[in-house]
């Protein structure tokens, strides 16, 4: 997915409109990030997982698109062939652009060299000097998602304090073809069940046992990227 992005201005973007996505941008993404939020209806066709930064000892949780890099089964000839587009997917080409030195604002970017973007056709950003209602709805969605992923980033950290994830290797057979799939992590089932009535109840509050219980089902969908990774042969 293209990462080059500019501070979306009227004076300099007045003209440009966005197209329907072709999905070229993310066709050789085989993971995406999703936040705690969007589980619920993720879970339901792809693998829910989490991966570690190595750097900064983050996590992040992730819907598995592919079961391998540069393969995405969710798009196939440009378009996309699941039900659901993660947030981050269904974002672009806008994105938000931060400033560190600057922690309680955020300004709306945009990817100016993406497929999407047109002076010709597609949903104007700006009319005249005004926001279109669809710039305002993009950037409403914008800010909803970003919100949700810094909740998202607390949340993990708050697993990971409690020894909840662990590394796990996933192992899933592709037509009689054993492959593990490395570097992820996941919920402990044995831990989750171990845990005091007041962590437990802590997880209640937080609305965590949906997610939990949503990446836990979710990883069953392995599967079923296996079937369309052979279907797709």
């Amino acid at each position: 997915m293209s990462s080059q992005i500019t501070l979306l201005e009227q004076a300099k973007h007045g003209q440009l409109k966005i197209k329907a996505s072709d999905f070229s941008h993310i066709a050789d993404q085989h993971i995406v990030p999703v936040t705690l939020h969007e589980i619920g209806r993720a879970a339901t066709e792809y693998p829910i997982v989490f991966v570690k930064n190595n750097e900064t000892g983050e996590f992040q949780s992730v819907a598995m698109l592919g079961l391998k890099p540069g393969q995405n089964l969710s798009v196939k000839d440009g378009k996309w062939v699941g039900l659901y587009i993660p947030a981050v997917v269904r974002d672009y080409p806008l994105g938000l652009v931060l400033n560190p030195e600057v922690k309680d604002k955020v300004w709306i970017g945009i990817r100016e060299g993406a497929n999407e973007v047109s002076k010709e056709e597609g949903e104007a950003l700006f009319d005249g000097e005004k926001e279109t209602p669809y710039l305002e709805a993009r950037k409403k969605a914008l800010i909803t998602n970003f919100e949700q992923d810094q909740a998202t980033r607390g949340i993990l950290g708050f697993l990971a304090e409690k020894e909840l994830l662990i590394s796990q290797t996933l192992t899933v057979d592709v037509a009689g073809e054993k492959r593990n799939i490395n570097g992820l992590y996941i919920i402990d089932e044995q831990k989750l069940n171990a845990l005091s009535d007041e962590d437990f109840l802590a997880l209640k509050q937080r609305g965590l046992l949906g997610p939990i219980f949503g990446h836990l089902g979710s990883l069953n969908q392995v599967n079923r990227l296996a079937r369309m990774e052979v279907l797709g042969r």
